[in-house]
């Protein structure tokens, strides 16, 4: 736990936090890791005895079994976030996904793997990441002292978002070495998260209402991020954006069917968008984002939307030089999702009260999930109707017109020119009129 003598001009200084950012940078890689693998698998076990589309739909089906989980879950996890130790329930929930990811690497292995165990292990996921999410989420908060929780922010948000660009290309490339190691790269990387949050010791926990039903409480969470109309917005921004423009989730059937450059070129691009993330990360290490916030959340999500097109559009480029197009434009998608995710989670840790940000952290991963998994399952189900290509060129379009209608509805965020909450700003403008 910090203390008052700790130095506060950095949160790495702070040991508990240093722990934290390698198990939660750890955590990230192997779940999206994991995403992508269990997708290309059940795609390739189901191309053997099904046409394109079928195997297509169930890409659908994978995003959906890890979403139904989170989305039934989502207002007991954030409640239990909020009234039992988060260091216990990540410990708890980590301990599952080493299992279960070291399950699939042992079926794979063995010879024995099969859609429905896929389909099992995937529900599972779903189960552990709907618990773990939200006490990782407000976990941060409560490790640092409140001068640096901005930054302590920043970096974690960074983390995250590196880690859930980059653990699609190191689950492909692993793939494209051996199958089974993918998955034992995955418990590899989930053992290590563990140990990060074994390494955490006592820390602050917010003050447990008792005087209300459970029930009731759960439902605060849903009412204070409606009445929180940038919160809101920035939640749901990424929600159907996203949702619609799920480019990565049809990158198995690119690299196999459209421009078949099989395991090893589904590595290069899942490979893209983490540089993409890395070199945005690293533009935020050097010179942080502090003015217009919001505009540049609205212009990194239109600038998602034309990416995703330009690489939904590389079907009809010569094969010399689809592959270096579609690259380069999920290079750009993952340097402007990387924006877009910085300035909402920012956005939403500040925004909101330590004894409320388990549930409103379970809304924020509820919505991410939706706009991953549920994306995938729309990407896959609508590339079953109507081809991949234009499943992914009409996402990047979809992704464009709900940002633009979304800068309508909530001027709150094109306003929002900092990261300070309300009444920070106010303390700073009293004390400039004081001046």
């Amino acid at each position: 736990m910090h203390t008052p003598d700790d130095d506060p001009r950095h949160p790495l200084r702070i040991a508990n936090f240093r722990a934290y950012l390698v198990g939660r940078l750890s955590a990230v890689l192997a779940q999206y890791a994991m995403m992508i693998v269990l997708g290309w698998q059940a795609y390739n076990i189901a191309r053997e005895t099904m046409s394109t589309a079928q195997s297509a739909a169930q890409l659908g089906l994978i995003g959906l079994a890890q979403f139904l989980p989170l989305f039934f879950l989502t207002p007991v996890t954030g409640w239990v976030a909020d009234h039992f130790d988060r260091r216990k329930i990540t410990r708890i929930t980590l301990t599952l996904l080493t299992i279960s990811s070291g399950l699939l690497a042992f079926a794979t292995y063995e010879g024995w793997v099969s859609l429905p165990l896929i389909f099992g292990i995937a529900v599972i996921v779903g189960i552990a990441r709907a618990f773990n999410g939200p006490a990782y989420g407000a976990l941060a908060p409560n490790l640092v002292p409140p001068k640096v929780l901005p930054n302590a922010i920043a970096i974690s948000s960074v983390a995250w978002q590196t880690g859930m660009i980059a653990g699609p290309a190191l689950g492909g490339y692993a793939y494209a070495a051996t199958p089974w190691g993918a998955y034992a790269l995955a418990a590899s990387l989930y053992a290590v998260a563990l140990a990060g949050m074994m390494l955490i010791g006592p820390v602050p926990q917010p003050p447990r209402d008792t005087s209300r039903h459970p029930i009731r409480q759960m439902i605060d969470g849903f009412r204070y991020v409606r009445g929180n109309r940038l919160v809101l917005a920035t939640i749901t921004l990424d929600l159907f954006a996203v949702l619609l423009a799920g480019a990565t989730a049809l990158l198995p059937v690119y690299a196999r069917d459209i421009l078949h450059v099989g395991s090893a070129g589904l590595g290069h691009l899942a490979a893209a968008p983490a540089i993409g993330a890395a070199t945005m990360a690293l533009w935020f290490s050097v010179k942080p984002m502090k003015t217009e916030v919001g505009l540049k959340m609205l212009g990194a999500v239109i600038l998602f939307g034309l990416a995703t097109i330009v690489f939904g559009s590389t079907a009809f480029l010569p094969r010399g030089i689809a592959m270096e197009v579609g690259i380069g434009a999920l290079v750009i998608l993952g340097g402007a999702d990387m924006v877009s995710v910085f300035v909402r989670q920012s956005l939403v840790q500040l925004h909101t009260p330590d004894a409320m940000r388990g549930r409103v952290s379970s809304l924020s991963q509820l919505t991410i999930s939706a706009s991953n998994e549920l994306g995938e399952a729309e990407s896959g189900f609508l590339a079953a109707l109507v081809g991949p290509v234009p499943a992914v060129i009409g996402g990047g379009i979809g992704a464009i017109i709900i940002t633009i209608l979304w800068a309508r509805l909530f001027p709150e965020l094109r306003l929002a020119r900092t990261f300070d909450p309300p009444d920070i700003r106010a303390a700073d403008h009293n004390q400039e009129t004081a001046k």
